[in-house]
């Protein structure tokens, strides 16, 4: 909605009102202000657009997340650097069903730009896996289990990549 550095640009001018409102002696309206200056702050580091992308790929709604991510009109200046990371993520998930090589770029893409958790980077890096292994690039493929593996910390993704593995034995 609003570029990065209008946000915090946002977030000082609300605080400097709620550092103003103390001096004056209303407690009340410098907690509400500094409140709301936190609220700016919380979305300078994680971008609406994409967080509402994120619930509608919840919801299997993949049309809906694409309109969200078509909002952000140019990542590189609208974004900072792991949500660029995310935004290219994303875009990876939804076209992964698709079209292959254009899933490919995207989640190298967003693996070089990096993402803020072990977990998503495990699953990046699993997706990438399971497309080496249907280009039949079983070295890749092997690498990149590992790596998600190491990521992996919860064992959330444990049975996909048991299950990955067990097709690769089979090529």
């Amino acid at each position: 909605m609003f570029n990065k550095n209008i946000k915090i640009v946002l977030a000082g001018i609300i605080l400097s009102l709620a550092i103003w409102q103390f001096i004056e002696g209303n407690i009340g309206n410098g907690i509400m202000w500094v409140l709301l200056s936190l609220i700016f702050v919380f979305l300078y580091f994680k971008n609406e657009m994409i967080l509402l992308a994120f619930l509608r790929l919840r919801k299997q709604d993949f049309p809906g997340a694409k309109r969200w991510l078509d909002r952000i009109k140019d990542p590189e200046k609208a974004l900072t650097q792991k949500q660029q990371g995310y935004y290219w993520y994303l875009h990876g998930l939804m076209v992964s069903q698709t079209n292959m090589t254009q899933a490919e770029k995207f989640f190298k893409r967003a693996i070089k730009l990096g993402l803020s958790m072990d977990q998503d980077l495990a699953m990046a890096k699993l997706n990438l896996a399971g497309i080496a292994m249907t280009k039949r690039r079983k070295r890749e493929a092997t690498n990149l289990l590992a790596e998600a593996k190491k990521l992996d910390k919860h064992g959330m993704l444990k049975d996909q990549i048991k299950m990955m593995k067990q097709q690769m034995k089979k090529i």
